[in-house]
C-alpha cells in the first residue's frame, strides 16, 4: 500500500508534528548545518516523526522513535552540489522527540542579500496529513490524486526518475530504508527546490544514521 503526503493547511512554526517549513525539533545545544561547499547555513526543509512511519505503514510500533530532520543549502543553488547524499551540500539528521526544543536561527551571511529572500527557511509552514492508497505505486497514485497535489509518500519503494541510488548506511554497509518522497509542492512560498524533481529521505535507526538526496 502506498502512504501519500497531503497538505494539512498551516501551524505553528515548532509544532512536534511531521511538517514542512518552521524550525526543527532538536536537543539544546544542537548546531544548525552549515554547506560544507559554501560554509553558509543551510535551509530548513522538513520533519518526520518516525512514528507516524510506524502508525501509517506497519513499519514498526509508534513508540517515541526519533524524527528525521532535512536540511539543504539555498546560499548559492546549483553551485554546492546539494542533491548529492555525500557532497556536504544537505543533511539528514535523526533526532530524539523527547527533551527537544525549536533550534534556533543561525545568523546569516554578512554579504546576504534581502531580496534574495531568507536561504534558512521557507516561506510558510505547513502540516502533514496521510491518505492511505490500496495500490503500491506510488507514481499512479499520484497521478491519480493529482487534484489534491500530493507533497509525497511516507514510506514505501522510491520512484527514481533517474536510476535507484538507495544509500549505504556509512556504519553498518547496509541498504537504508526510505523514510519519505518528497515534491516540492504546489505553493511557492513552501515549494521545496529539486530542480522541478523529487527528493528521498533515508534511515538506518539502529545506527542512527540518515541520509537525503533529490534527483530531477
Amino acid at each position: 500500500m502506498t502512504t501519500l503526503m497531503t497538505d494539512a493547511g498551516p501551524i505553528a512554526p515548532d509544532a512536534p508534528v511531521t511538517r514542512t517549513g518552521g524550525l526543527p525539533l532538536a536537543p539544546a545545544g544542537t548546531a544548525w548545518p552549515h554547506c560544507a561547499t559554501c560554509g553558509g547555513p543551510m535551509q530548513f526543509l522538513a520533519q518526520v516523526l518516525l512514528d507516524d512511519l510506524g502508525r501509517h505503514t506497519g513499519t514498526g510500533a509508534a513508540d517515541g522513535r526519533a524524527l528525521l530532520a532535512v536540511f539543504m543549502c539555498q546560499n548559492d543553488p546549483g553551485g554546492c552540489q546539494e542533491w548529492d547524499a555525500r557532497a556536504g551540500g544537505n543533511l539528514a539528521l535523526l533526532l530524539p522527540v523527547g527533551g527537544s526544543g525549536p533550534l534556533p536561527l543561525p545568523p546569516l551571511p554578512d554579504d546576504h542579500d534581502e531580496d534574495d529572500g531568507d536561504p534558512r527557511q521557507l516561506g510558510a509552514v505547513r502540516a502533514v496529513a496521510y491518505r492511505p492508497d490500496p495500490g503500491g505505486d506510488y507514481e499512479a497514485a499520484r497521478l491519480e490524486r493529482r487534484d489534491e497535489d500530493p507533497l509525497g509518500q511516507l514510506g514505501g519503494e522510491p520512484a527514481w526518475l533517474q536510476y535507484d541510488q538507495t544509500p549505504d548506511c556509512p556504519s553498518c554497509d547496509r541498504a537504508m530504508a526510505m523514510v519519505v518522497q518528497l515534491e516540492e509542492g504546489p505553493d511557492h512560498l513552501t515549494a521545496m527546490n529539486f530542480g522541478s524533481g523529487s527528493a528521498y529521505a533515508f534511515a538506518c535507526e539502529p545506527c542512527g544514521r540518515a541520509a537525503f538526496l533529490w534527483q530531477c
